[in-house]
């Protein structure tokens, strides 16, 4: 049988990535990142997709020397139709339907949460043998998602609660704004909470019914209690920003951490996986471990590399559609909205 080397090409929002897998084996997952939206404190769609049009083509081409093959040896491309910002979707939308056609090979669709799923299953070698097992459940988290995922197979995911509101990594995010500490609010908040107290403060914890999550009464919770203490003491969040940092995050991982406990338990089901941006918390990743030798959970955390948008997980769930020989026409156009 001929290898199958897939090309895999994510655009949803600010970064710019090709991946190459030869047999569900990765052999390059090149990202360009953008810098500029530092700046306005958040992602600014019309920059981003000029920045996709400046990156897309030396991306694509460092993924394919990196992974020292021709292009006439990739067997398809499979390329992030959405959900996203449709600017920088309609970047790698083009260019993938323009290097198919040029090379005469199938275009497959890949929906950009599914590839955040099956991030655990891109093998770094043909020994590489520790991915889930069907079915599990996913914690889906970033920074516009925060899905419970129950995953019976590649192809087959039933969202069991969802957010209604915030996604975890937009609040976090924005307390962070509020903070004054800068943007992506992610990484800086996660930095400062290995310092902190996560006992220091309490913030308000949603009740929702159900598996479904919402974050945005504890934004409000953490903006008023910051506007009282600040009222006291102008200094307050300079000097207790480890503290706050700590609190929010271990708010946030009690809220996610709850709803998936009640969904394992009521699911039988012993297979955890967690993906998305916000898996590269460290409080998140902890409470796993700690769920895992409580609960007997058999847990499965993406690399760091995998957690934040790649083409390595848009080429492996291209790689499964292609055994299904699931291709889309060159038609299909991108999507900006989308649930599982």
């Amino acid at each position: 049988m001929d290898d199958i080397v897939i090309l895999g090409i994510e655009s949803s929002c600010d970064d710019t990535s090709a991946a190459v897998l030869r047999n569900g084996v990765l052999l390059s997952n090149v990202t360009a990142s953008q810098a500029v939206h530092e700046a306005y404190g958040g992602v600014v769609p019309e920059l981003a997709s000029r920045a996709h049009q400046q990156n897309i083509v030396p991306v694509v081409d460092q993924a394919i020397k990196r992974a020292q093959i021709d292009k006439e040896q990739i067997s398809a491309v499979a390329f992030t139709r959405g959900p996203g910002l449709m600017g920088s979707l309609l970047v790698g939308v083009s260019f993938a339907k323009g290097f198919a056609r040029s090379l005469g090979i199938p275009l497959i669709d890949v929906n950009h949460l599914q590839g955040h799923v099956l991030a655990h299953f891109i093998k770094e070698s043909d020994d590489d043998n520790n991915q889930p097992s069907f079915p599990f459940l996913c914690l889906l988290v970033s920074g516009g998602n925060s899905q419970i995922v129950l995953v019976r197979n590649y192809d087959q995911m039933e969202v069991l609660g969802q957010t209604i509101d915030d996604a975890a990594g937009e609040a976090i995010d924005k307390c962070s704004k509020v903070m004054g500490l800068g943007y992506p609010g992610g990484p800086i908040i996660d930095r400062l909470a290995r310092q902190g107290n996560p006992n220091a403060f309490n913030f308000a914890k949603p009740h929702i019914e159900g598996y479904d999550y919402s974050f945005s009464g504890l934004k409000t919770s953490f903006l008023y209690s910051l506007r009282d203490w600040l009222k006291d003491d102008p200094d307050f969040i300079e000097r207790h920003k480890t503290d706050l940092a700590a609190s929010l995050e271990k708010t946030i991982v009690d809220i996610l951490m709850d709803k998936l406990r009640k969904c394992a338990k009521a699911t039988h089901i012993k297979e955890i996986a967690v993906a998305g941006g916000v898996s590269a918390n460290n409080g998140l990743r902890n409470a796993f471990h700690e769920h895992a030798d409580r609960y007997g959970w058999h847990i499965h955390i993406p690399k760091f590399s995998y957690t934040t948008d790649n083409a390595a997980m848009i080429a492996i769930t291209g790689y499964y559609k292609y055994m299904d020989k699931d291709f889309c026409s060159i038609d299909k156009p991108a999507f900006s909205r989308v649930t599982i």
